[in-house]
């Protein structure tokens, strides 16, 4: 059943993306990042939730070699250059941030897809599914505006006077 691998598909996903955003909840602890981060991975474990049950409603088992390899992946991406030697950084922040609006984009597509079978496929409730796409487009809107801030965070000089050509002093 090609729905089943799909839905299978997505739970990887969204089993990657509540430990990359709980990971990422806590290196930002005690900051508006941190608390954007916990709120987001709460409605990612409720999304999932929902999706397990969906696949329930269908009869769509889990893939346990796909879970198991979507956890795996997310520990491994921790090993990726981001500027410093050891601990967090900026650039680990909007990667990370960058990363989930991907996965919330992909969620979404997800859900707009469920809704276009939902009349083939009667076991799917539409208004659920339509709360779902709801908030999958505000997890978009506010993750973008986070992924914004955090990437002026990481990419911006800081404010030092800069020569004006090549050759010329700050001092």
């Amino acid at each position: 059943m090609l729905l089943g691998i799909y839905l299978n598909d997505h739970l990887a996903g969204a089993t990657l993306a509540r430990e990359l955003a709980s990971r990422s909840a806590r290196s930002n602890r005690g900051t508006a990042y941190g608390d954007f981060l916990e709120h987001l991975r709460v409605e990612i474990d409720e999304d999932r939730g929902s999706l397990l049950a969906i696949m329930e409603v269908l009869g769509v088992g889990e893939d346990r070699l796909k879970l198991a390899t979507a956890w795996a992946l997310e520990k491994a991406g921790r090993l990726k250059l981001n500027g410093r030697l050891l601990g967090y950084s900026p650039y680990s922040r909007a990667l990370e941030l960058e990363t989930l609006r991907l996965g919330v984009q992909g969620k979404l597509a997800m859900w707009l897809a469920l809704r276009h079978i939902q009349p083939a496929e009667p076991r799917l409730e539409r208004r659920a599914i339509d709360a779902l796409i709801e908030r999958a487009e505000q997890q978009a809107e506010h993750l973008e505006a986070h992924r914004l801030r955090a990437a002026a965070d990481a990419f911006t000089p800081a404010a030092t006077p800069q020569p004006d050509r090549v050759g010329d002093s700050a001092a």
